[in-house]
């Protein structure tokens, strides 16, 4: 068996004869500026951009492609006929189950009020408690909308803290999405990029929320319609957003959503911790070793996925 790999020091520990490698696999290494041109059975998709992501899809003998990524969009589209995807959820579904939780709690606490204050150097005092705006997640109906193995372990970081959580899936009746919807303290999203979810929330399910509700949106930026979200923040319909994604991005310089008060922006790091490459080549040696002993690996993605 024939693989491409990044070209990082942790996937050419795969090559050795110790615990770390894979006995009987062959290896090449890519990167931006090189792409192996011989035949390959399999290739791992990792910070490959571009027309580099496109000789990697292209490479003869292709026979799986895994990505180390949750998200399947910037791969699913441009797969040969016949190529088996995987992807590696389990890579990343702790670390943004926690990263959402922390944008939560640091918006109900007002950390980023606090944050903003400190850089202008001065002292932020919020002792009237009807005046502060500081709350915490107890008796917080908070709804998942894309209710995955993500927003099981989100759930179960929440509900210690007092939050009342509810799932949404792509199989729950509309009547019941929407009757959730309308209750929710705090709608999370979770979703995948798919025809189906692209634009979701719009200004006509933005006007379903209920007055002072907050959004989060770790799922892909354009689940959201950037102008509608603005005018229901404008209109103080909406409590405050939390976005790890956003639409556009990068979010460019001077856009509207830098300035509004009540939004905490992160840069699309939910999944990212100072291990993820060591933990990426971990998972691939694991993907490996059980395509070797015949079996099939998780992360399987199918025509339709269901969230």
């Amino acid at each position: 068996m024939r693989v491409l790999l990044p070209d990082l020091p942790e996937f050419h520990a795969l090559s050795g004869h110790d615990e770390h490698g894979v006995p009987g696999a062959e290896f090449a290494f890519y990167s931006q500026d090189h792409v192996p041109g011989e035949a390959a059975e399999g290739v791992v998709l990792w910070l490959a951009r571009g027309e580099t992501r496109e000789k990697l899809l292209r490479t003869p003998g292709l026979k799986w492609v895994l990505t180390l990524t949750a998200g399947i969009d910037h791969v699913q589209p441009h797969l040969p006929p016949g190529v088996a995807l995987y992807n590696a959820n389990r890579l990343h579904d702790r670390a943004v189950a926690v990263h959402v939780a922390a944008l939560m709690l640091s918006a109900m606490r007002g950390l980023h009020h606090f944050r903003d204050a400190q850089h202008e150097g001065r002292w932020s005092s919020a002792r009237n408690p009807n005046d502060s705006g500081l709350h915490t997640l107890d008796g917080q109906n908070v709804v998942i909308w894309g209710y995955g193995h993500i927003g099981h372990l989100l759930e179960g970081l929440l509900t210690p803290f007092g939050a009342e959580v509810s799932g949404i899936r792509s199989s729950t009746p509309d009547l019941q999405r929407d009757g959730l919807l309308s209750r929710a303290d705090w709608v999370v999203l979770l979703l995948p990029s798919t025809s189906d979810t692209r634009g979701i929330v719009n200004a006509e399910l933005l006007g379903r929320l209920k007055p002072g509700a907050w959004l989060a949106n770790a799922g892909r930026g354009n689940l959201i319609v950037t102008d509608d979200l603005l005018a229901a923040l404008d209109s103080g319909h909406l409590g405050g957003v939390a976005l790890d994604v956003t639409d556009p991005e990068p979010l460019p310089e001077g856009h509207p959503l830098w300035g509004q008060k009540n939004v905490i922006i992160t840069p699309h790091i939910a999944s990212t911790t100072t291990d993820l490459v060591a933990r990426g080549a971990s998972l691939t040696r694991d993907f490996l070793l059980t395509l070797q002993q015949g079996q099939e690996p998780e992360g399987r993605v199918l025509d339709g996925q269901k969230y």
